[in-house]
């Protein structure tokens, strides 16, 4: 943990990296870190401020997760939805189960004049509780009160402490950025610490500091996080670093060409990229659980660039752009598992054993990471590009991959992305793709009964990949791209679109 930090402590709620993103969003650094290794991380390197986060458990368990509260002392803390719970609970108030618990949007019916939530009163917020305040703890004061909870929110002024039931860093509780901020700059009295500019310069001091002389793998796909690795260590390191791009066949049409062209124009002439196409097929042969696929191409990735490795001498760092998105999905001690990704579930022990991993984006999210892009100079047509996973295709197509199967995702993919650019859509679009179920369903072609696969279209908008909703594109474009694909695409009779929101779905179908 650095110096000048928000520490947003994470008792597993759901929506703890938010807060970390909105802190950073009002120009303060902010890390996250688990609640069982926060005494730990408070006494190495005292933050300047605490954010304790919302949890699914009940401060009235047996085993309800806890920090030792003498370790916030003279602290700026807030607590959020369990982390206002805790407060009270720790330090002396009383908490019980609500009469009525409250779940989605609430009015704040009734708020204390003066108070830090003066001007709050009918406003709306987001509730997500079972248990709540029934008595503050000493030193405290109730300022805010909803219909069927009394004690919405409470502040202690001479502790600098303040404490809500609702969660302020969701977008359901609208103008909810302006609590954190009045937490940050009017209670804790912080000042913005925190740009792309800063970050890329500690990063880059980082960098040197840490690889000295030696000479680094970058693996890198052409996609926006490992695009800006890259340019964060050439401007770091220059010619130490060597790009290698793995062709697994398992990219959009044309895109390892396109990548080629591109990267090495804007900004590293040195670049390697390893046609291995047959071999990934291969390795994927007869395979259809998802993360049985993700394994195989994470392993198979590092057998290649190991292999590869001998080429450069002294070669003892590996660096990735995992972010922080991939983290939490790839599941930690406070959060559930979502699915691997390459990157972070895929490496086996033995490669981390050969190499010195190096993840300068590990702590970003996407949007966070455009903007550090920006920062380096990469051009907005690479910077702006669609997030792609690192197993490509594999993971857009449910069950076995085959060559034939991914032809017929590449093709009506590229029809799809022609037709979104014709029609001017793609600003409203945050990722899209084409994916291919793992049935087949009956069709009539030229009077001719078929038997073939259906492609399932997807479009969302997002901010940071953590949440997602999909494009409300009309009916007339989306018969459109059907009609080009059925037509186009051999062995496609049927094309749905995906609606779904994340959650309860993820971006990706696996």
């Amino acid at each position: 943990m650095q110096k000048d930090t928000v520490l947003v402590i994470d008792f597993g709620g759901q929506y703890s990296q938010l807060i970390v993103r909105r802190v950073r969003e009002l120009g303060l650094y902010s890390e996250l870190q688990p609640w069982f290794s926060a005494a730990e991380a408070i006494r190495a390197n005292r933050p300047t401020a605490v954010i304790l986060s919302g949890g699914p458990s009940s401060v009235l368990g047996e085993n309800a997760p806890t920090i030792e509260p003498e370790l916030l002392d003279g602290i700026p803390t807030l607590g959020i939805c369990y982390g206002m719970q805790w407060m009270a609970h720790a330090l002396g108030g009383q908490v019980g189960r609500a009469e009525s618990r409250e779940y989605g949007r609430r009015t704040l019916d009734s708020v204390a004049p003066g108070s830090t939530l003066n001007d709050w009163a009918k406003r709306s917020v987001w509730m997500s509780h079972g248990d709540q305040v029934l008595e503050v703890p000493p030193g405290f004061t109730p300022i805010a009160a909803t219909g069927s909870c009394p004690i919405a929110a409470m502040e202690d002024r001479a502790g600098r402490r303040l404490a809500v039931q609702f969660h302020p860093e969701v977008t359901h509780t609208p103008h909810g950025k302006e609590i954190l901020s009045t937490f940050l700059f009017d209670i804790a009295c912080l000042k913005q610490n925190w740009s792309p500019t800063r970050f890329v310069e500690e990063t880059v001091e980082a960098l040197r500091a840490q690889i000295g002389n030696k000479k680094v793998f970058c693996a890198t796909s052409g996609g926006v996080d490992s695009s800006v690795v890259a340019a964060l260590l050439c401007k770091a390191l220059g010619d130490q670093v060597t790009c290698v791009m793995v062709d697994h066949g398992l990219l959009r049409a044309g895109e390892a060409e396109m990548v080629k062209e591109e990267f090495t124009a804007h900004f590293h002439p040195k670049l390697i990229v390893l046609d291995e196409q047959e071999r990934f097929l291969d390795a994927l042969a007869g395979v259809t659980e998802p993360e049985e696929k993700r394994h195989i191409i994470g392993n198979l990735f590092t057998v290649v660039f190991d292999e590869h490795s001998a080429e450069i001498a002294d070669c003892d760092f590996w660096a990735q752009g995992t972010i922080y998105p991939d983290v939490v999905e790839s599941g930690s001690a406070t959060a559930a598992k979502i699915k691997s990704h390459h990157n972070v579930g895929g490496m086996p022990a033995w490669f981390r054993e050969r190499f010195t991993i190096v993840e300068p984006l590990r702590l970003l999210f996407k949007d966070e990471v455009r903007a550090v892009g920006l920062e380096l100079g990469l051009p907005a047509s690479l910077v702006n590009r669609q997030p792609f996973p690192g197993p490509g295709i594999a993971v857009r197509i449910v069950g076995e991959v085959t060559a034939d199967r991914v032809r017929m995702v590449q093709e009506a993919d590229k029809i799809f992305q022609e037709e979104l650019v014709a029609a001017g859509l793609q600003g409203q679009v945050w990722q899209s793709y084409a994916a291919l179920l793992g049935i087949q369903s009956v069709g009539v072609m030229g009077d001719e009964r078929t038997y073939q696969n259906p492609i399932v279209l997807r479009a969302i908008h997002s901010e940071d990949g953590m949440t997602a909703s999909p494009v409300p594109f009309a009916f007339e474009f989306l018969e459109h791209v059907t009609n080009r694909i059925v037509n186009e695409v051999k062995g496609i009779n049927r094309v749905f679109y995906d609606l779904t929101s994340k959650p309860p779905a993820t971006i990706e179908l696996e």
